[in-house]
């Protein structure tokens, strides 16, 4: 346990050393919750688009309970057993060696990451639901990348991403086989149109943080 802890923090520390104040900009905001709101309800849109009123409401509900599951499961069950200090956290011994931006430390105890459960868990439900290659190669990055920033911003270790990623697919995994028995007996569409919706409007989500990020390098240079 000892060697895992200490490949867990090496590894933290070399993504939290690899640094640029483009991508200080850049990972701050992408790690942010409402920026993806139109992601959310491009999601939103195509199921109200493509499923009739019943499948859709079971799909919104299947989704909020995912999200719920996630979060509960990481922040009520196990973070109060676990009690494992952010790299941040300033109680931490490494606390003086991380790097942190904009002054954002986090709550006291990362394990599991909360954003890890809750985005792979909505990655791996659309993943369930659509059945589409490229949205779900798409979803998958998006996850990733969000949580490699939240060891970029130093709040969490790999360790803890790994674990809300973990309680996040089955999260999904569960409220998915929920969906499937609760409409069972309802005629599901052959296809999906629109169904690229959230990779597009994500993707230039993705690219607006990019824009962003390069603004505010030559604001603060300027």
């Amino acid at each position: 346990m000892e060697t895992l802890m200490e490949i867990d923090t090496d590894l933290l520390l070399a993504i939290n050393s690899w640094r640029s104040e483009w991508a200080d900009y850049f990972m701050y905001t992408f790690s942010g919750k409402w920026v993806w709101v139109p992601m959310y309800a491009a999601i939103l849109y195509v199921i109200v688009r493509n499923l009739s009123w019943k499948l859709s409401l079971a799909c919104i509900v299947t989704i909020a309970l995912t999200i719920t599951f996630a979060d509960q499961v990481c922040a009520t069950l196990i973070r109060p057993l676990a009690e494992r200090l952010r790299p941040s956290n300033l109680e931490n011994p490494i606390s003086d060696v991380v790097q942190i931006v904009n002054g954002y430390r986090g709550g006291r105890y990362g394990f599991p990451s909360c954003h890890a459960a809750n985005t792979f868990g909505l990655a791996f439900y659309t993943i369930y639901i659509f059945r589409n290659r490229p949205l779900s190669l798409f979803m998958l990055i998006w996850a990733l990348l969000t949580c490699y920033s939240r060891a970029y911003l130093g709040v969490h270790y790999p360790g803890d991403l790994l674990a809300g990623a973990v309680v996040g697919i089955l999260g999904a995994t569960l409220c998915c086989r929920v969906y499937a028995w609760a409409t069972s007996r309802l005629q599901r569409p052959s296809t999906l149109k629109h169904v690229l919706a959230p990779a597009w409007t994500g993707g230039l989500t993705i690219i607006a943080i990019g824009i962003y990020a390069g603004i505010c390098l030559l604001t603060a240079e300027g």
